[in-house]
């Protein structure tokens, strides 16, 4: 479209042609009916609709909010990731365009056939690195020196994180990723042919003070099996059938009816210090801050439930439930 605009000074010299008749606008018209042709590269072939890519961006920028948890909270420092660009571009195309020595993690997508890279920039990287050791985040691209050690813990990080992809491709197809390989020169790559069309998902990451892209390179071969899955069709029949079906509710109430949970009584607390805990003997007491004449509570995982009072039956413990405990906490506490 950029080549199709016309400058100031080439429109007063195209109105200049019109009024001095050196251009006759029937011949422009007439030009303008004539089919223009336009050149298709096949190298470049789109075999993904703007619709599928569209379906992919949704489904990454969902992963992307997972990363950013996850990461946050193994880093401990502020991380922001988000979608930047959602592509479609041979695969010769996707390793010229990524740095001769980076990191790079190879998934396997079972069911799905073929395998898919991560590739995080080396600043990124290594800014991981820094924080999981100890220090403030710092990026130091020695790519080309990485320890055994160094690798393990990038290969760990990103192991970890596959609950994250997991769970973002659930609502189009249930896999199990799993990585194979960990590399850092993209040369030695070469998942499918060339000419190959992949997906390119490129997420802009931000670790502190530290910026860098990690993409995520998706051969065809591995969504092939689904790409009709990845329309707009499919998505709304997929929310039409998140409709309660009939007998749905009473099978789940008779599920969890059935469902067994511990309850606990607590008699009373107190606070000792160490040294009397230490010098703590047979025939010791220890005065707790529950009342005789206070009722005692039952709860379930901590959170309280009931006030109950205490007593006996057939030859066991056993308590009275007096009233319940509104909101799930006690007055006393």
């Amino acid at each position: 479209m950029a080549d199709e605009v016309l400058s100031q000074n080439e429109i007063d010299a195209l109105l200049s042609a019109l009024s001095s008749g050196e251009m006759d606008a029937n011949q422009l018209k007439e030009e303008e009916k004539e089919k223009k042709i336009r050149s298709y590269d096949f190298k470049r072939a789109l075999r993904f609709s703007k619709d599928q890519v569209r379906s992919l961006s949704r489904i990454h920028e969902n992963y992307a909010r997972m990363l950013t948890t996850y990461f946050s909270a193994q880093l401990r420092n502020y991380v922001h990731i988000s979608v930047a660009s959602v592509d479609q571009i041979p695969y010769e195309e996707f390793i010229r365009s990524i740095p001769t020595m980076t990191v790079l993690n190879i998934y396997s997508m079972e069911p799905l056939e073929g395998r898919i890279i991560f590739e995080i920039n080396p600043n990124v990287a290594y800014a991981m690195l820094d924080r999981i050791l100890g220090g403030r985040g710092t990026s130091l691209n020695k790519i080309e020196s990485l320890t055994e050690i160094e690798s393990t813990i990038m290969s760990n990080l990103f192991e970890k994180s596959l609950d994250n992809l997991q769970e973002a491709w659930a609502s189009v197809i249930d896999i199990d990723p799993m990585l194979e390989e960990f590399e850092v020169n993209p040369q030695f790559l070469q998942l499918v042919s060339p000419n190959e069309t992949v997906i390119v998902v490129s997420l802009n990451t931000t670790i502190g003070e530290t910026s860098g892209m990690i993409n995520i390179c998706i051969p065809h071969v591995v969504l092939e099996p689904i790409i009709p899955r990845l329309s707009v069709h499919y998505w709304m029949q997929n929310e039409a059938q998140k409709e309660r079906k009939p007998g749905e509710y009473e099978k789940l109430t008779k599920n969890i009816s059935s469902t067994e949970l511990e309850l606990s009584v607590v008699l009373g607390e107190t606070l000792i210090t160490i040294d009397d805990l230490l010098e703590l003997s047979k025939g010791d007491v220890l005065k707790l801050n529950q009342s005789i004449e206070e009722p005692l509570i039952m709860q379930s995982s901590e959170e309280p439930l009931f006030y109950v009072q205490p007593g006996s039956q057939k030859n066991n413990v056993a308590v009275q439930v007096i009233d319940e405990i509104e909101g799930g906490s006690s007055d006393d506490e």
